[in-house]
C-alpha cells in the first residue's frame, strides 16, 4: 500500500509572509531572542492570524523552568527498553543525565541513538560487580558512553557479565513482583512438563 502524500497549504499571513502548513496542522510556533535579550514567540494560524507574544521580564524565569522541565522530560518519551518493552528507570536516569551534560556543554541538541541506553544501568551494575567495586560506577559510565548499542550488547552477553546481568535482572523481577516473592520459574516450567 502507498504512503498517503501529506497536503500542503500556503496560507498568507496578515503581515504578508506565505506560511506553509502540512497536514491538519492549524498552528506554528516560532520562538526569537533579540539582541537585547528579549524572548518572543510568534504563533501563524492556519486561518492566518498571527499572534506575537513576548515574555514579560518579571517572567522570564518561570519561563525558562517551564521550558527545562518539558525539555528534560521529553528526554524520556518513547524511550524503550531491550526489545521494546518499557525503559526501565535507571536506564531513564542515565539517559536524563547524558542530556543535562550536553546541556552543560552548550549543545541544545544532539542526535541520540535510538535505545542507545536500554540496559545500560544493569551493564553498569553487572560491571561494578565484576570488578568487585575496584571501578566506580562513573569510571563504568565513562567507558561506556562512547560505545555502540551493539558493542554495550556485547558485553551484557558475555561470558563473564552474562551470569552476572541475569542476577541483577532477577533482583529486579523480585522487586517489582508485589507479594515480595522470587517467582519460582522452575515450578512453572514444570507445569508445563506435566
Amino acid at each position: 500500500m502507498a504512503a498517503k502524500e501529506m497536503t500542503v497549504e500556503t496560507v498568507e499571513m496578515q503581515d504578508g509572509r506565505l506560511v506553509d502548513f502540512a497536514g491538519k496542522r492549524k498552528l506554528l510556533k516560532e520562538g526569537a531572542v533579540a539582541a537585547d535579550g528579549t524572548v518572543s514567540v510568534r504563533l501563524d494560524w492556519r486561518n492566518g492570524e498571527t499572534r506575537l507574544f513576548t515574555i514579560p521580564p518579571a517572567l522570564m524565569g518561570k519561563f525558562a523552568a517551564h521550558g527545562a522541565e518539558q525539555k528534560l522530560g521529553d528526554q524520556i518519551a518513547g524511550l524503550k527498553g531491550e526489545g521494546g518493552a518499557e525503559a526501565d528507570i535507571d536506564d531513564c536516569v542515565l539517559t536524563v543525565d547524558e542530556l543535562i551534560e550536553q546541556l552543560y556543554n552548550g549543545e541544545w541538541s544532539t542526535r541520540r541513538e535510538s535505545n542507545g541506553l536500554a540496559g545500560t544501568s544493569v551493564l553498569i551494575q553487572a560491571l561494578v560487580k565484576l570488578y568487585d567495586g575496584a571501578k566506580t560506577v562513573e569510571q563504568i559510565r565513562t567507558f561506556l558512553k562512547p560505545k555502540t548499542q551493539a558493542e554495550k550488547m556485547a558485553l551484557r552477553n558475555s561470558a563473564r557479565v552474562r551470569p552476572i546481568v541475569d542476577q541483577i535482572e532477577a533482583e529486579k523481577l523480585a522487586k517489582a513482583d508485589k507479594s515480595g516473592k522470587a517467582v519460582d520459574t522452575d515450578a512453572l516450567l514444570g507445569e508445563l512438563e506435566d
